[in-house]
């Protein structure tokens, strides 16, 4: 007997002129890379209050079609960045409350999340927005719990991001929610862009250090990856990179917003994730291929993470067709 074909799910990007050209494009272009068993695995829609030429923080126009009954349809709904933050359509806020109020998950991508929080979306909740506006944010809505030094928050079904390329960053990590780390990363591959960032990655990092005071550690990164199984200390990666300890703690968390350790650790999770995934590898065997040692410390670690335990991440997000 045939099987139904699974429908994609819904990505519908609300578009408040004037709204950012750049912010319409980023979901289009990595959710429309999505691919599951053969099949899309989403498709996306753009609305605006008024279907027809959109205005754009550009300078520029750009034709939206479809109204805002479109996020009816959607299973998530993201609103993209806009320069009218100061006055929201009232039609706008209410398709949002009306989403929220249906379960649907609903993201923003930089100023986006001025009309979150317009809407009452964001009250007592875990919040971004680009790093320029945090503090007139903060002040418009003292309710919100406002993260100012992070590429994306999740709070619930409310997802926000800070500026540009951190939208990015947010629909990788919806991919990776919802089809796992091998898609993602697979789609990150694609667009020729960086794997998925940890959310909680420093929205601005200071420029590395110039050549003669020493290079970028990407080198050493990706000698580093090479070796994920491996016990890999301070002192190996500061030898690698040719330089003390100290320098490279501190010109690492530079470079990544992270520390070396926590670096490490993030890639390692993701390496686990992966073999999950794409390999029938015995638990223990996952844990030591990803260099996380034990089954007790992958679970520990991937239970942090995203909340589920080895086996049940398995049972959500493999790739391979049960025999």
């Amino acid at each position: 007997m045939a099987v139904a074909a699974r429908r994609p799910h819904r990505v519908v990007v609300i578009g408040h002129q004037p709204v950012s050209m750049f912010n319409l494009a980023v979901p289009d272009m990595l959710f429309a890379k999505v691919e599951v068993d053969g099949q899309p695995g989403y498709e996306v829609e753009l609305c605006t209050p008024e279907p027809g030429v959109v205005r754009t923080s550009g300078g520029a126009d750009v034709v939206i079609r479809s109204g805002l009954d479109a996020v009816d349809r959607a299973d998530t709904v993201i609103v993209a960045g806009t320069g009218s933050k100061e006055e929201p359509d009232p039609r706008v806020l209410a398709a949002l409350r009306a989403a929220a109020a249906a379960g649907k998950r609903v993201a923003s991508i930089c100023t986006g999340a001025f009309l979150l929080a317009e809407a009452g979306l964001l009250d007592g909740r875990r919040a971004t927005t680009y790093w320029t506006y945090t503090s007139e944010f903060t002040d418009r809505y003292p309710a919100v719990d406002v993260q100012p030094d992070v590429l994306f928050v999740q709070d619930g079904q409310l997802v926000t991001s800070s500026g540009y390329a951190a939208g990015i960053d947010l629909c990788l990590h919806i991919i990776r929610t919802d089809f796992g780390a091998a898609v993602a990363n697979g789609v990150a591959r694609h667009a020729l862009v960086a794997p998925v960032r940890p959310g909680g990655q420093a929205q601005f990092t200071e420029t590395p250090l110039p050549a003669e005071t020493g290079t970028s550690f990407a080198d050493t990164r990706a000698w580093a990856m090479t070796r994920l199984d491996q016990p890999l200390t301070l002192t190996d990666l500061a030898r690698h990179a040719a330089v003390s300890v100290r320098t490279l703690t501190r010109r690492f968390h530079a470079e990544t917003g992270l520390s070396p350790l926590q670096w490490l650790l993030h890639q390692r999770v993701d390496r686990a994730r992966e073999l999950l995934e794409t390999t029938t590898l015995p638990i223990d065997q996952v844990a030591r291929a990803s260099g996380l040692g034990t089954a007790d410390s992958l679970r520990q670690h991937l239970l942090r993470r995203v909340g589920l335990t080895p086996s049940d991440y398995r049972g959500a997000f493999s790739r391979l067709t049960a025999v």
